[in-house]
């Protein structure tokens, strides 16, 4: 059986080292930086695929289950453009645990609108002829049953598709990308709300090619993607792909996220897509924290680790970079919006270990996860520049490897399916329009 791991991008620090099978870069101290967005690949476990667990509130027992009030008909397409949409990204692939379990959870215990499920091309068409479509089919067919928006993060070429071989990056012929899409679209008509088009393009993990990552070519693959979305389903939200918050590059193994954003808004990025996607892991600071005044926060007292505080750079902090964004998308149209398809804050209390590279979760308790986590919702609803916001994540804590899988941290179960109290928090957080 296999599951969904997440793997530590590249790092520029010395506590960040880049992992994955790619060469480690040498730390330096003093060039800012961070580690990039999690990205996601197909890996073998042997964890427990328990159920999504009843939710626990605080002042309960975990595992008392809250008596949810029905909801009402949820799913809209296309989505409001004045609607804040609340959703979390769940794990895609339908061969673990149980999906409908899944959907009812978010649904009537969450009680959010929208999730969110990654894809991999790869997965199901290992080669040109192959339809291996029961890895993801349930988990779309549950979430339309459950009244679930669904965004769908579509990455991974298979290698048949380059003449480099591997999964990380474009295929040579884009056309391949958009028949995978029109064929996706067309197996669940009328089922998927939102298309996030590729993922971190701004890292060679995800974006390798001969020109490097390189935001002209990204631009004519959107391009190519947001005309066959729009011609299978004119109501599908076509998303960019969202960038991984990093330091300075050399443009062939990676690119700061706020420079390759500039050059891909000169090449018309805002006219292939309705919304422009956004990550942001928040370390060990606050989602109300610029990057240049965490040094002045009550964390950078007793925070173990130091990135944030000690070598201040744009890419530590999530209000930074979301504010950045809008402005510069909003600089070209003012009706611009975001789509935060991945944000959240790992906490290891309760684990004896942490990720390699992700030492920044000793620094967080569970209850400053809750915390975090539901000020950010409410920051990003109140901002007016974000259309859609997805937690990672729920379910990846009791589907995956343990507390050394990169994902786990930042589950809102535990590694036994145990509700953390950010489930509670959610599960009891104000979702206004």
């Amino acid at each position: 059986m296999k599951t969904w791991k997440l793997f530590v991008m590249f790092v520029m620090l010395a506590l960040l080292a880049a992992c994955g099978g790619q060469a480690t870069e040498p730390a330096v101290e003093e060039q800012p930086a961070a580690i990039a967005s999690p990205t996601l690949a197909m890996q073998p476990t042997t964890a427990p695929t328990l159920p999504p667990p009843p939710v626990s509130v605080a002042g309960e027992e975990a595992g008392t289950a809250v008596e949810a009030a029905p909801a009402e008909a949820n799913i809209l397409r296309p989505w409001p453009r004045n609607k804040f949409g609340y959703g979390v990204q769940v794990h895609g692939n339908a061969t673990v645990g149980d999906p409908a379990e899944t959907m009812n959870v978010v649904r009537h215990q969450l009680g959010l609108d929208w999730i969110k499920a990654q894809i991999q091309w790869w997965l199901v068409h290992p080669s040109p002829d192959a339809g291996q479509w029961f890895f993801y089919d349930a988990v779309v067919d549950e979430a339309a049953k459950h009244d679930l928006n669904l965004m769908l993060s579509v990455v991974g070429a298979p290698a048949w598709t380059r003449a480099a071989g591997g999964e990380n990056g474009p295929p040579d012929d884009y056309n391949h990308y958009t028949q995978f899409l029109t064929e996706l679209i067309n197996r669940h008509p009328g089922k998927i709300g939102a298309i996030e088009v590729w993922n971190e393009q701004n890292l060679d993990r995800e974006w390798a090619t001969a020109n490097g990552v390189n935001p002209e070519d990204y631009v004519r693959f959107l391009q190519a993607a947001h005309g066959a979305i729009k011609a299978a389903d004119p109501n599908i939200i076509v998303i960019s792909g969202a960038l991984a918050p990093t330091g300075d590059g050399d443009w062939v193994r990676w690119a700061d996220d706020f420079a390759w954003l500039d050059r891909a808004l000169a090449a018309g990025l805002l006219n292939y897509a309705d919304c422009v996607g956004v990550h942001h892991n928040g370390y060990n600071i606050g989602p109300d924290v610029p990057f240049d005044q965490a040094g002045s926060t009550a964390e950078a007292a007793t925070a173990q680790f130091r990135g944030p505080f000690d070598n201040p750079h744009h890419s530590w902090s999530f209000k930074t970079t979301l504010d950045t964004y809008a402005q510069k998308i909003k600089a070209i149209d003012p009706n611009a919006q975001l789509c935060v398809t991945e944000f959240g804050w790992a906490s290891s209390e309760g684990y004896d270990t942490v990720p390699t590279g992700f030492e920044f979760a000793n620094d967080n308790t569970l209850a400053e996860q809750a915390q975090y986590i539901t000020q950010a919702f409410q920051q990003m609803h109140d901002s007016g520049n974000v259309w859609l916001a997805f937690l990672f994540n729920f379910d990846f804590g009791n589907k995956g490897g343990g507390p050394t899988d990169d994902p786990v941290p930042y589950s809102i179960v535990d590694t036994n399916g145990i509700p953390r109290p950010a489930f509670g928090a959610i599960a009891e957080m104000q979702k206004s329009d």
